[in-house]
């Protein structure tokens, strides 16, 4: 047992101008809160971001060459020279990139700025997920036994790699049988290099139904310590947090006794490290409330928003505030009602879980906040992205946090899966609708949220489209109506005459669409009448009216007004709780644009990292080809069927757009070459 280290205690001093090592959402909220302080605020940007919303929120922005996060937000000495440049007396990290780095807080320190995180010496006890394990066992706090990846046998399984540096998921791989355990510490390894630059990984035992539970911390230079509410975050997909809440279900179910535990291991893990400022201790929990530590992270969490909507208490402000040497009241605040988090994601759960990027044309979701605290219940959004920004392939494809705050959790509920349902999000495809789905759901609602929430209910289920056939069809024909009318203003002679008018009767006039999310095509028929306008496949419907951006129709008697928005080929159609895109389907069809029979085609942007194939090679259906990293996550590329290699058209390290051809498969029967396997598969 090692003496508890003391506190790096700093002298009061100022911040008057703070630059944020970071982009996105987490810059903009700490530029939020920095000038409510009265702070000035210096952001820094690489190429891709040079138009994004963070830098031009902050008074002044510096630039790092590059496009990836290596030549950029991962420089320290790059961002430690942009904040002389710019005059910055702080630094605060936010969170990934150089957040956790201990050598990177020292360097800030050293360069006579101040630090907004813990000390360096802290980030290093605990930077090294098994060098963390023992210095909780040390000081009590129970946790999970660690595995030697060269040592494991069958009795050992199922386990967990982990990459030892990181978080958010990177270098996290299942494992369930000896044959996959090479690979996989392999995969985990070049993830973990990727995202945090060192690929060390390490392996534990599995908890299958666990609960992810984290109490949030804050600690001042004086030996203050406060256990800010705990936070439940089970509902997870490739070990990334996707629904986050305050206070955890599971620790309500069980009572306080639990909670009072939980927060005395959070506080004797940060007391035995010598911490300071605000951090998180995260536990696996069983359902009779027996709990592990899994790890500290010493930074602010991407979470912290339902613990500020709980307690009232700006996280970032005391950041802020324990870095100027201020002391914490002797009591952490109370928490009151339910606050719940989602991350809206650019990513396609139904095609297992695709990240996507592109342009986001149009984004709005109806909020009494952004980034700040609720004096009732209401939405809050915290966001680092806006309409007409692009998701590149180079960062995490998060679009905005969104969260809810409400006296019970039930309402907490009902009015985010509202917020998001009625959001306006066009571009990339989106997990809005497995969201909605996921926060109705009869399991979430009582609390039932474990780790195997989305394999309990199905992702088939949960990620089921909120428009039904029936919205589609009515959104379709209300997508007709909107581009006859816009053709109408657009055209040169005549414009007042009504869309498709004719001195006799005509047959109907036909368009065409592909629902994106079935990639259904639709035919829509319509004519205009004396009467108004003739719908004969729907004759349920009757339109009211109809603009080039607003159609209003009658449903069996209902009344619903659809939102038309149009961007190129891309028509969106909104409605009350239900969106559907479709693209228009052209006349006439480029030849250039058919695939060759056999092509495998890209099925996300990313870069390729590793080719385990060659030209004139046999390969058999789910056999992996190729690897792609997209947003710092591996991707498999396997074989749809079997074959022969006939063309491999890719290279390590070339960057890939949506649909480009990565290789040619031709089927083993010479005969049989017009088997076209059109789409990737994905692991």
């Amino acid at each position: 047992m090692t003496d508890t280290p003391t506190r790096e205690i700093n002298p009061t001093r100022e911040i008057n101008s703070v630059l944020v090592a970071n982009r996105g959402e987490i810059a903009c909220r700490v530029f939020t809160t920095a000038r409510a302080m009265g702070m000035r605020t210096v952001a820094v940007f690489s190429d891709p971001d040079a138009a994004a919303p963070h830098v031009r929120m902050a008074d002044e922005a510096v630039r790092l060459p590059g496009a990836t996060s290596a030549e950029t937000y991962l420089r320290g000495d790059l961002v430690i020279a942009a904040a002389h440049a710019a005059g910055a007396d702080a630094i605060h990290p936010g969170y990934g990139f150089l957040s956790e780095n201990a050598e990177f807080a020292q360097a800030v320190i050293d360069a006579g700025l101040t630090w907004i995180g813990p000390p360096a010496s802290a980030i290093s006890a605990m930077g090294s997920k098994v060098n963390a394990k023992k210095l909780m066992a040390d000081a009590g706090v129970p946790v999970l036994g660690d595995l030697d990846p060269a040592a494991v046998t069958a009795d050992d399984l199922p386990l967990l790699i982990k990459a030892s540096a990181g978080g958010g998921g990177r270098g996290m791989r299942i494992v369930r049988t000896l044959d996959e355990l090479s690979d996989a510490v392999a995969a985990a390894a070049r993830e973990a290099e990727s995202a945090f630059g060192d690929p060390t990984v390490f392996c534990e035992p599995y908890v299958e139904r666990g609960h992810h539970i984290e109490v949030q911390v804050m600690a001042d230079t004086h030996g203050e310590v406060w256990a800010v509410g705990e936070r439940e975050c089970s509902i997870q997909r490739r070990h990334q947090k996707v629904v986050e809440e305050a206070p955890a279900p599971l620790v309500e179910r069980i009572g306080g006794d639990l909670r009072a535990q939980l927060f005395a291991a959070a506080r004797s893990a940060v007391s035995a490290i010598g911490y300071t400022g605000a951090g998180t201790v995260e536990f696996l929990a069983d359902e009779t409330g027996r709990f592990f530590f899994l790890e500290t992270n010493t930074r602010l969490q991407v979470e912290h928003p339902v613990t500020e909507l709980t307690t009232g208490a700006d996280l970032v402000e005391w950041q802020l505030r324990v870095a100027m040497g201020e002391r914490l009241a002797p009591e952490a605040p109370a928490a009151t009602g339910h606050s719940i988090e989602v991350r809206l994601y650019a990513e396609d759960p139904a095609a297992d879980w695709q990240p996507q990027s592109g342009t986001v044309h149009g984004i709005a979701v109806d909020s009494d906040t952004a980034f700040g605290l609720l004096a009732r219940p209401g939405i809050r959004v915290d966001s680092g992205i806006e309409s007409g920004s692009e998701i590149s392939t180079f960062y995490d494809p998060m679009l905005a946090k969104v969260i809810s705050w409400a006296p019970d959790r039930r309402r907490a509920a009902a009015m985010l899966a509202r917020a998001l349902a009625d959001a306006t999000i066009h571009g990339p495809v989106t997990n809005r609708d497995m969201l909605v789905n996921t926060l109705r759901n009869p399991q979430f609602l009582a609390g039932d949220t474990d780790t195997g929430f989305i394999d309990a209910i199905g992702l088939d289920v949960l990620s089921t489209p909120l428009a039904t056939d029936d919205d589609v069809r009515v959104a379709v024909s209300a997508a007709a109506l909107a581009d006859a009318e816009q053709a109408r203003r657009d055209a040169q002679v005549q414009r007042g005459l009504p869309s498709g008018w004719r001195n006799l009767a005509s047959a109907h006039r036909v368009r065409r669409y592909l629902d994106t999310r079935t990639d259904t095509e639709i035919e829509v028929r319509y004519r205009y009448g004396r009467d108004g306008v003739e719908l004969p496949d729907l004759p349920e419907c009757t339109v009211v009216a109809a603009t080039a951006d607003r159609v209003a129709v009658d449903v069996a008697g209902v009344r619903r007004t659809l939102r038309v928005s149009r961007y190129a080929d891309l028509v969106v159609v909104d409605g009350p709780g239900a969106s559907v895109a479709l693209r228009r389907v052209p006349r006439f069809v480029d030849p250039s644009a058919i695939a060759r029979p056999g092509s495998l085609l890209a099925p996300m942007p990313g870069s390729v990292i590793r080719i385990a194939v060659a030209e004139g090679e046999r390969v058999t259906a789910g056999q992996p080809l190729l690897w792609l990293e997209a947003m710092k996550m591996e991707h498999t590329i396997s074989a749809p069927a079997d074959g022969v290699v006939a063309t491999l058209s890719v290279q390590a390290g070339q960057q890939l757009s949506v649909g480009d051809v990565l290789a040619v498969i031709t089927a083993d029967d010479a005969e049989n070459t017009d088997t076209t396997n059109d789409s990737a598969t994905a692991q």
